[in-house]
Parts: C-alpha cells; sequence; structure tokens
C-alpha cells in the first residue's frame, strides 16, 4: 500500500503544478493541430486528389497512346501529369521523387501494335518504394488491357474483312476499349480494412496520422519534467533518505514513483488518443485491445525513460535539460515531426533504433491501416525491451549512488 501512497502523493504534486497540463494536454494537442494543417490537415476533403502522380510523355500520338491515356485517366491509383519535355527532365523528376512513375509511349507504338508487335512502353518507377510500385503495378495492368483490347480490334477487323466489309481498326479499338471502363464484374479491395465510407472520411485525416501519435511520442517524455523533478526535490531536501530510513525498500520507492509517472502519461495519451478519434478522425477504435495495449507499452517506456531522468539529475535544472534533450533527439529521429516515408532509406534504419518510431508505427498500423494486434507486436515487444532496460538502469544508478 506505501507504494501506491507514494503514487497518489507523486499525481497529487504534478496534477498542482501548472506546467503539468502545458505539457501534458496543451502542447500536444496545439503542436499536433499545428503540424497537421502544415501537411493539409481539414483541406484534405473529397475535392482532393490523393492519386499518385504519373509522368506522361507521348511520342507516338497514334489511336492506341490516346486510348492507354484515357484509361489512365481515369484511374483510381494513379494521376497522369502531362509532361511535355524530354526524357531526361522526365527521369529526373522520377528520380527526385516529384512524380511516383512515369510512361513514355514510343514513336511507332502504335503502328506495331496493329500488326499485331507488342512494343513495350518505356516506364520509370522505383519498384522499391511503396508509391513506385503500386504506379508501376497499376501501369502494367492498363498496359495489359490495351494489348487485349488491341488484339480484339485485329480480329474484328479482320472478319470484317472476310465478309467484304472496310475494316475499322481504330473504331473497333475504340469500341473495345470502352468495354473495359464498364466491365461486368469489378472487385473492390481495401487493403486498410475500412470500409468505402471510412476511406473518404479517412481522407481528410491522413494528414494527421503521423502528426497525432508524433506529437504524442514527444510529449510524453516532455510531460515528465514535473513527474521526474520530484525525485530531484527529494533528494534536495532530504525526503529521500528519510524514506530510506523506513521500512520501504529502494526498489519500493523507485516503484512508487514508477507507478505515478506511468499513470500520468498513460492518462495522457489515452486523452490524446480520444481527442485524434473524436475531433481529428483517426480510426484508433477500429482494434481497442490493440490500442490499449500500444498506449500501455508507451506509456510504460515513457515512465521507464523519466525514473531513469529522476535518478541521473542532481538538479531540476539537469532533469529540465536530460528531458528536452532526450524529447528531441528521440523524436527528430523517430519521425515525429516528418514522417518516415519522405526521409532517405538510411535514415529509415537509424529511426528504427529508437522507440519513438515503433511507437508512431504501431499507432498508424491501427489508425491508417486497419490492423490489429498481430500488426503492432513488433511495437509492443520493442517498448517492452527499452523499457526493461531503462528501469534496470535506473536501478542500478539508484542503488549505486544511496549506498
Amino acid at each position: 500500500m506505501r507504494i501506491f501512497d507514494l503514487a497518489v502523493k507523486d499525481i497529487r504534486q504534478i496534477v498542482r503544478d501548472r506546467k503539468a497540463f502545458l505539457f501534458l494536454l496543451a502542447m500536444p494537442i496545439t503542436f499536433t493541430v499545428l503540424f497537421g494543417i502544415g501537411f493539409g490537415g481539414f483541406h484534405a476533403g473529397e475535392n482532393a486528389d490523393l492519386r499518385l502522380p504519373v509522368g506522361w510523355l507521348d511520342e507516338d500520338n497514334s489511336a492506341a497512346s490516346i486510348a492507354m491515356h484515357a484509361m489512365l485517366s481515369q484511374s483510381q491509383v494513379v494521376r497522369l501529369v502531362d509532361a511535355g519535355i524530354m526524357r531526361n527532365e522526365l527521369m529526373a523528376q522520377v528520380d527526385e521523387g516529384t512524380v511516383a512513375a512515369a510512361v513514355i509511349v514510343p514513336y511507332g507504338f502504335g503502328g506495331q501494335l496493329r500488326d499485331g508487335d507488342v512494343i513495350p512502353l518505356d516506364l520509370l518507377a522505383d519498384g522499391s518504394s511503396q508509391a513506385g510500385f503500386s504506379a508501376e503495378t497499376e501501369i502494367q495492368a492498363a498496359a495489359q488491357r490495351l494489348f487485349a483490347a488491341a488484339r480484339a480490334a485485329q480480329i474484328s477487323a479482320a472478319i470484317a474483312e472476310a465478309h467484304g466489309v472496310s475494316a475499322d481498326y481504330d473504331g473497333a479499338l475504340a469500341r473495345a476499349m470502352a468495354a473495359w471502363s464498364s466491365p461486368p464484374v469489378t472487385v473492390y479491395v481495401t487493403e486498410t480494412g475500412f470500409s468505402a465510407e471510412d476511406q473518404t472520411l479517412l481522407g481528410s485525416a491522413n494528414a494527421f496520422a503521423n502528426t497525432s501519435p508524433g506529437m504524442m511520442a514527444q510529449f510524453a517524455i516532455a510531460g515528465l519534467l514535473s513527474a521526474a523533478q520530484i525525485l530531484t526535490l527529494e533528494r534536495k531536501s532530504g525526503s529521500l533518505k528519510r524514506l530510506l530510513t523506513t521500512n520501504m525498500s529502494r526498489n519500493a520507492i523507485l516503484l512508487g514513483h514508477f507507478v505515478a509517472m506511468f499513470l500520468i502519461i498513460f492518462a495522457q495519451m489515452s486523452l490524446l488518443v480520444l481527442f485524434g478519434q473524436l475531433f481529428l478522425r483517426l480510426n484508433y477504435f477500429s482494434a481497442p485491445v490493440a490500442t490499449l495495449l500500444l498506449i500501455t507499452m508507451s506509456a510504460l517506456f515513457s515512465a521507464s525513460l523519466g525514473l531513469l531522468i529522476g535518478v541521473q539529475a542532481k538538479s531540476e535544472e539537469q532533469v529540465v535539460m536530460y528531458a528536452l534533450v532526450a524529447m528531441f533527439v528521440l523524436a527528430a529521429l523517430g519521425g515525429a515531426w516528418l514522417p518516415l516515408e519522405f526521409t532517405p532509406e538510411t535514415f529509415q534504419r537509424i529511426a528504427f533504433m529508437t522507440p519513438i518510431a515503433w511507437m508512431i508505427d504501431g499507432f498508424q498500423e491501427i489508425s491508417v491501416r486497419g490492423l490489429g494486434l498481430t500488426a503492432i507486436a513488433d511495437s509492443l515487444l520493442v517498448l517492452l525491451l527499452f523499457s526493461v532496460a531503462l528501469v534496470g538502469l535506473a536501478l542500478w544508478r539508484f542503488r549505486s549512488e544511496e549506498r
């Protein structure tokens, strides 16, 4: 019971501190909204075009290339950007990431296709990236439809000639391509696990899919300032020495402070998740058990870090310095400020050496991809391992210092 009495004392002391509310709720909500607006939040509604930009360069200007352009223009995955530039400039745009992929229709493409020969389209894409792979898959599917329509047009023209009727290859090709626009059977696949209505809703909230968990992770560390300072104040005032003279063990004293930190951060993250669900329309509640476990492990990690800071710091100024350095370094490396998808592969590898990246990835698995407990198992395990390591280090430092 004394452990919980100590935890309750810490919580009351933290709640009385005005700075606690600032770091626990006011600042994370403010920064979440500001960062989200910066990435297009509240503006990516139904009129926003979220399709992948794909450069288009037509060197053939044939019926086949026009039909291909019309088909890709109706795609729900890619959005054609008519380049009107040279090949090398288009390749540079792909390399720079300005477009997800590029399609070049070579000269003679339509004529060869009419004669039954297939000239492959020049497709430029980075297949190792998700955007490049998705665009490449969609373009190849459209090309296969065009080749099938061309084959149907050849057969139609051949039959017409056999019956002494003037062959109209271009007309037959147009009719075959039009048939692809309204196939008898259509399959809709939703990878995120949300309904079509939810997908529309998600489109208006996706700007917050990174900023919400990112700011939660960042300010879970900043919120430890008041909690970690309690240990320092107890050391300076002599309260810690008096506690050590009681029948409470060193482990029990640390556990009491740890429980207080855990409950404060758990409450903070729960409220921020609720804010994201209700106001930012992020579907954290699509997997409530997974969300609850991820909040728990995230709070466990943050409390472990706060415990180590409280044991290590010798003054209130050092608590502030350690907490802010940890917050800024881990948040910057872990992708709290900028989605890791926008960073180089090397940076991403470094990011996932930090617990913040795993924390953000876990929340995105739930809110963006609609996945559950299995998908976030790695994130839970990583956060648990970091927590155990930090608590062990804090316990070792505390025992060695107070002997």
